[in-house]
């Protein structure tokens, strides 16, 4: 079965799973041929994990492709940001005041707005990126009220080796407590049990490409 099938598969199960879920086709490491072939497909949400790669990838192709939405779903550096907001239309991978600052003065600067998930250490794992549970609520309301950010949900990436169901349930129950439409859960791996946790946007590479 060759990648434009594994998609069409994947895409038509997450929808008899969830019907309002999103599919995200992540796309490092593949070339922009095999994005094109997917795109003519009529898929339009795309992530990517390394701001270089992307813009390398897509910032031409995006100045007359505006319907495209990409997303970043890798760790971003704040030195990073401005490259960042200038290319992508989601942010999945918020996870510090510094960051959310600096957003903040690029929106003001640009007179734009873009989507951010706050991303989340569901597992309280010392050497995963995301806010602590008990952080969480405290940032939302920063990230809302002080830097004006369009928080739109919450994004984990749960411990690996162990069962996701539990860490996916908890972030279903994070968001409905802070008052979030969406949840960024499940990859190649999990994005079944995501889906039926209440996952609306999945991150999916491997299990189409490879």
């Amino acid at each position: 079965m060759n990648y434009l099938e594994k998609f069409k598969d994947i895409k038509e199960e997450i929808y008899s799973i969830k019907k309002n879920a999103k599919l995200i086709v992540v796309t490092k490491n593949q070339t922009f041929e095999k994005i094109l072939d997917i795109i003519n497909l009529d898929h339009l949400d795309f992530g990517e994990n390394r701001i270089q790669e992307a813009q390398n990838k897509w910032s031409s192709y995006l100045k007359s492709n505006n319907n495209i939405k990409l997303h970043l779903i890798g760790k971003l550096q704040s030195n990073k940001a401005k490259e960042a907001f200038d290319l992508f239309t989601f942010i999945h991978t918020l996870d510090n005041e510094k960051l959310a600052k600096k957003f903040s003065e690029l929106e003001k600067q640009k007179d734009k707005k873009i989507k951010y998930f706050i991303q989340v250490n569901v597992g309280g794992e010392q050497q995963k990126n995301g806010i602590a549970i008990d952080s969480l609520k405290d940032f939302v309301n920063l990230c809302r009220n002080d830097m004006k950010l369009n928080i739109v949900g919450l994004m984990c990436i749960p411990p690996m080796q162990l069962d996701p169901n539990p860490f996916f349930k908890m972030m279903y129950d994070l968001k409905i407590k802070n008052n979030l439409l969406e949840l960024s859960m499940g990859m190649s791996s999990d994005y079944k049990e995501a889906l039926a946790n209440g996952s609306t946007f999945t991150r999916i590479g491997s299990a189409v490409f490879s």
